[in-house]
């Protein structure tokens, strides 16, 4: 069996929730930024795409290496055997970008990775001129930074945040992955109470309940790679697998709220067609408004971040209003999500400690306030 080189890419600041996600699934994984490296055969891409829970896309690393000029990038690119993986029919898009290298013009390194590919497989298949791209299709990416060179080749196709239930959403939706993120990076566990107070369409509390069921992430959803000449039954095998793991006895803790009615009524449609309904308690309710006599429980919370200048004392208010109430639950830990500098001011406490991770292009932190040990 080949084994490739893979790499499976992910936001700034969430590298280490995959590098453990990896580590658990027997990997032994290398982290740089926004990228966890490791290794595996064909049956570990299958497996690797339907469970990262965290991660963006797995891609194969195909090649890298230093590029001074675009003749060096010609000839690094064409060295690589395409042909090992990409048919005589298939369709290669190339996706670029350079950053703090003598190779900035993208375009150019687009078209020049293209015509190298193109000139490669001409060479292998004794074919001339234009190939008709019209099978699957292969994603190549070519990053240049400091002038070295990665190309990779893209097996997940939409991102792995994309898990096929999410029916409708609200402004502004924490995708799936990093919410998934934000639950590891607690110290949560499905016997544990769960309560997220700004639910929104309901993310944070669906990635709990399929995480504590042990529902695959991308079970319900298609890979670009599945398309490939080079896979047979090895996504079939791995969701086979992955079915007969799912925990339907079990039963969770989970409640989530928002104050909008409508947002509850999406969070429920996405709760059903995700297969964990009846794990989560959905309520409309405001901030101000919760009361509890459990402990040692955990909250997980995306709330507005106030960005713009009118919804700011709307945000700070309901800041003040989390610190108020949950400061008194000394028991619970908190874990906020923010992209407001000032937070812990108006929460009126200090983090025990937080954590930079970006929301998109948006930079936040994530404030954690550790409860009392059980």
């Amino acid at each position: 069996m080949t084994t490739f080189q893979l790499v499976a890419t992910c936001a700034a600041g969430i590298e280490s929730t995959v590098n453990r996600e990896l580590k658990k699934m027997g990997y032994q994984p290398k982290n740089a930024n926004g990228r966890i490296y490791f290794e595996g055969e064909l049956s570990d891409i299958a497996r690797t795409n339907l469970w990262l829970r965290t991660a963006d896309r797995v891609k194969i690393v195909m090649g890298k290496a230093e590029v001074l000029s675009f003749d060096e990038l010609y000839e690094f690119i064409k060295s690589i055997e395409w042909e090992a993986i990409l048919p005589m029919d298939a369709a290669f898009p190339v996706s670029g970008k350079a950053i703090k290298s003598k190779l900035h013009a993208v375009p150019t390194v687009q078209k020049m990775t293209k015509k190298a590919v193109v000139d490669r497989l001409n060479h292998y298949y004794h074919h001339t001129g234009f190939f008709p791209e019209t099978g699957a299709v292969y994603p190549i990416d070519v990053r240049i930074n400091k002038d070295i060179a990665t190309v990779t080749l893209d097996t997940t196709g939409d991102s792995l945040f994309k898990r096929g239930y999410r029916q409708s959403k609200g402004f502004a939706p924490l995708k799936e992955n990093l919410a998934a993120a934000l639950i590891d990076l607690t110290t949560w566990f499905p016997d544990r109470p769960l309560y997220d107070p700004t639910t929104g369409s309901g993310t944070i509390a669906i990635e709990a309940a399929r995480k504590g069921m042990r529902i695959a992430p991308g079970l319900n959803r298609h890979f670009i790679s599945e398309n490939w000449d080079l896979f047979s039954n090895e996504y079939t095998a791995v969701r086979e697998e992955a079915r007969d793991f799912i925990q339907h006895n079990v039963k969770m803790d989970i409640l989530a709220c928002d104050i909008d009615h409508q947002m509850i009524a999406i969070a429920k449609a996405n709760a059903e067609a995700a297969g964990v309904l009846d794990q989560i308690k959905f309520k409309q309710m405001q901030v101000a408004d919760f009361q509890t006599d459990k402990t040692y429980g955990i909250i997980i919370a995306n709330p507005p971040y106030g960005e713009r200048l009118k919804d700011q004392e709307y945000a700070h208010q309901l800041y003040a209003e989390m610190g108020t109430i949950y400061n008194q639950m000394p028991t619970w830990s908190k874990y906020i999500l923010s992209a407001d500098a000032n937070f812990e001011k108006f929460y009126k406490m200090k983090a025990t400690k937080k954590r930079k991770i970006y929301n998109g292009a948006l930079k936040t932190d994530y404030y954690q306030f550790w409860g009392t040990k059980s």
